[in-house]
């Protein structure tokens, strides 16, 4: 191809949608001269509209001086016909997701621009190759895919075909950090990196809603509150648009034939009937009007009272352990008040689990968090044992010990001898069936998960898990005592994973395959799901943090559990774990850390 302009100043965006205009904002305040193109003399009229708006509250908030302003509305002129774009250095196509769509648009520019205008496309489903194969310069195509909204989300990704020149991809990556962006090369494959991690993700959760295991609140709930996210998946969705997120996984799954990828088909019955979510007034969610962000209650939403009904009086607490979740759990029900008995196997455990409760406390009080009189009424109210036998006047005992069926089988016959009638025996087991360890009992019954989130005094979330035995005044007091510790509660069923971790772990083994199958480096796949999907950590980050062999220990349970395929752990995964590279703990896992 001819060796386009070493700066790119004059740019033509074909589609003035939401995300078209957004990138002519983009664009225009980067003093670039932006062509946008519609065929609708009322979408280019609306772009118009949108630009004069954001860019008087960027007045009023004093981002800009009124000149400034008048100098970027300048900048900025719409038309209808495609042959406007004759003098871009630069095309940026953000039509529908449709092939047939896109290709008329490329045909037709095939006729219109320079021989060294760079044609990119902006989609997210389709592909790269199959647009640059259909013009008559492929070697000039490319993909530049912004992110909703464009004009305050920070990644880029620049995809490139087999087919495109490295002087294009140069190009739009030194004007994507022109424009402030964060540009990542990527591959041409649906759904790229961000887009192919977030929309399995999304799916499987549309899929775990589907099938009734929780409600869409208690999804949503888990995962912002266990994993820090901005917003829940089917929110998310809603969001997005369900028939564009069906788009995508379509494309996803025709490529991969991963059933991870295949299109929950609530999508489908969701799309067909038009509720497309938040553009609609109504998809997983119903909102006060379409296009409104506004969630109101419909016949779905759970009523105030629900789950009301007889419980069980809990005073006293006891917590069987002595590491980090154990002592953490104690201190949290000790905060709210409660007695807790804090027993392990031995006293001198017991005693150091108690004195790393006074650490955390006292780092409260340093950092004005509660009084120091506070701290040590809490401290007062926890009383350690080297004995089980404590627990006998329990009114709720609670185990954190390691995460091993045959251990906590064992814990539990103890608790069964131990524990007064009545007493509720709960667990906080991340991946282990509940009903095996209540099973252990003659009281299955009264058996109950409490999976709680490490680091357990900061954490919101607990999963509350019953199992087909366990009886409605338990799981109501669970829930109960669950708020009362102010913690907010989520019900899911006794299967792998629960929540949280049956939508995390899977999205983390993709991000392993990307990097095995050479598709992206580790630093633009983290980049990329903090950049363009909103994650406190990259997956690489939080898979160091948690431990590689325990992530792996996740992975296996839950591919025993579904027999699915794609939960296969990945062999990289396998293979660092086996080489004792288990992350931040060992120094090293995906990333070399500096010893302490």
């Amino acid at each position: 191809m001819d060796a386009p302009l070493s700066r790119i100043s004059t740019v033509a965006v074909v589609g003035l949608g939401t995300m078209g205009t957004g990138i002519a904002e983009v664009l225009a305040r980067a003093g670039r001269e932006v062509i946008g193109i519609d065929i609708s003399e009322a979408a280019a009229a609306q772009a118009v509209v949108a630009l004069e708006g954001s860019t008087a509250r960027a007045v009023r908030r004093g981002h800009l001086t009124e000149r400034e302003r008048a100098e970027l509305l300048a900048r900025f002129r719409t038309f209808t016909d495609l042959r406007a774009a004759a003098d871009a250095d630069l095309v940026i196509e953000v039509a529908p997701e449709s092939y047939e769509i896109k290709q008329q648009i490329f045909r037709a520019l095939d006729t219109v621009v320079r021989p060294g205008t760079i044609l990119a496309t902006g989609t997210n489903a389709l592909s790269v190759t199959r647009l640059a194969a259909d013009s008559a310069r492929p070697e000039r195509v490319l993909g530049l895919h912004f992110f909703n909204p464009a004009p305050a989300m920070k990644l880029v990704e620049v995809v490139s075909s087999v087919l495109t020149a490295p002087v294009a991809v140069t190009a739009v990556t030194d004007l994507a950090l022109e424009l402030g962006k964060e540009p990542v090369a990527v591959g041409d494959r649906p759904g790229f990196v961000a887009d192919g991690l977030l929309f399995g993700y999304l799916n499987q959760a549309a899929a775990m809603y589907e099938a009734r295991y929780a409600s869409r609140e208690d999804i949503d709930a888990a995962m912002r509150l266990g994993c820090g996210l901005p917003m829940g998946p089917l929110a998310l969705l809603d969001l997005i648009g369900v028939d564009t997120a069906r788009t995508v996984l379509d494309a996803m799954y025709a490529e991969s034939h991963d059933r991870l990828h295949a299109p929950a088909p609530v999508l489908k019955q969701l799309s067909e009937a038009g509720l497309t979510g938040r553009k609609a007034g109504r998809g997983f969610y119903t909102y006060e009007e379409p296009g409104s962000p506004v969630v109101v209650p419909d016949a779905l939403t759970p009523s105030d009272g629900a789950g009301a009904g007889p419980t069980r009086t809990v005073r006293s607490v006891g917590v069987a352990g002595s590491g980090t979740m154990a002592s953490g759990i104690a201190e949290v029900f000790a905060k709210a008040g409660y007695d807790v008995v804090l027993a392990a196997r031995s006293e001198e455990k017991a005693e150091k689990a108690k004195a790393r409760i006074d650490k955390s406390l006292s780092r409260s009080v340093d950092k004005g968090r509660m009084t120091a009189e506070a701290a040590e009424q809490t401290l007062a109210r926890i009383a350690p044992a080297g004995t089980y036998d404590a627990f006998a006047e329990v009114d709720l005992a609670l185990e954190a010990v390691a995460e091993d069926l045959e251990i906590k089988r064992q814990l539990f016959a103890v608790f069964d001898k131990v524990c007064k009638p009545g007493a509720i025996l709960a667990t906080t087991t991340s991946s282990l069936p509940v009903v095996a360890l209540a099973r252990a009992t003659a009281r299955p019954q009264d058996v109950i998960g409490m999976h709680f989130f490490n680091p357990a005094p900061a954490m919101k979330l607990v999963e509350v898990v019953r199992t087909v035995l366990t009886t409605d005044d338990v799981h109501a007091t669970v829930r109960g005592l669950t708020v009362a510790i102010r913690k907010h509660p989520v019900d899911c069923g006794d299967r792998a994973g629960f929540i949280v971790n049956a939508l995390l772990f899977p999205y983390l083994n993709n991000a392993i395959k990307m990097v095995q199958e050479h598709y992206a480096t580790l630093d633009d796949i983290d980049a990329a799901m903090k950049l363009g999907g909103g994650y406190p950590m990259g997956p690489f980050e939080l898979l160091d943090v948690v431990g590689l062999d325990v992530s792996l220990a996740i992975e296996k349970v839950l591919h025993r559990e579904f027999r699915d395929p794609g939960l296969a752990p990945a062999p990289l995964l396998e293979h660092l774990v086996a080489a004792g590279c288990l992350g931040r703990k060992t120094g090293r896992g995906f990333r070399e850390y500096a010893r302490r």
